[in-house]
């Protein structure tokens, strides 16, 4: 169920752990369920269902296989799968072609690619303010005739 890798490439999306190698601690189970309490001090993966709050020293990898239905607090985020829940991320976020967001996002860096779903709130982090009180943006989706959709 646990296990170890040393690094993790997912598509196009490599650059976010800019080049370093990183251990990338990995819950995986298609019928595990966890809930509870987590505090990961490096990077993780998970690739199965899990509820509760979470907070990440580094990364958090939601894999396309995994559901996440939790508070999150970490640096990086990738989402392949599921998340319902309100998460703030410090550094960057990353709904994926496959990622299904639910919930609300607090970060300064969002990214949602073609083909992911975030139905919920945005806010934005500024640096003197990323353990503070976040600020709430506006977005906007353009569709590929410049109309607002």
């Amino acid at each position: 169920m646990f296990r170890r890798k040393k690094s993790q490439k997912h598509g196009s999306f490599e650059h976010l752990s800019n080049g370093n190698a990183t251990t990338l601690f990995t819950i995986v189970g298609s019928d595990a369920k966890l809930e509870g309490r987590f505090e990961v001090a490096d990077s993780v993966q998970i690739e199965c269902e899990v509820g509760g709050r979470i907070k990440v020293g580094k990364k958090l990898v939601i894999g396309e296989r995994g559901f996440v239905r939790a508070d999150v607090e970490a640096v990086d985020v990738i989402i392949y799968g599921q998340y319902e829940g309100n998460m703030v991320v410090t550094g960057s976020a990353v709904i994926t072609p496959t990622g299904r967001v639910t919930g609300s996002i607090a970060t300064d860096s969002l990214v949602i690619s073609k083909g992911g779903f975030l139905n919920g709130s945005v806010t934005r982090l500024t640096e003197s303010e990323s353990a503070q009180s976040p600020h709430q943006v506006s977005i906007h989706l353009i569709s590929r005739d410049g109309a607002r959709a």
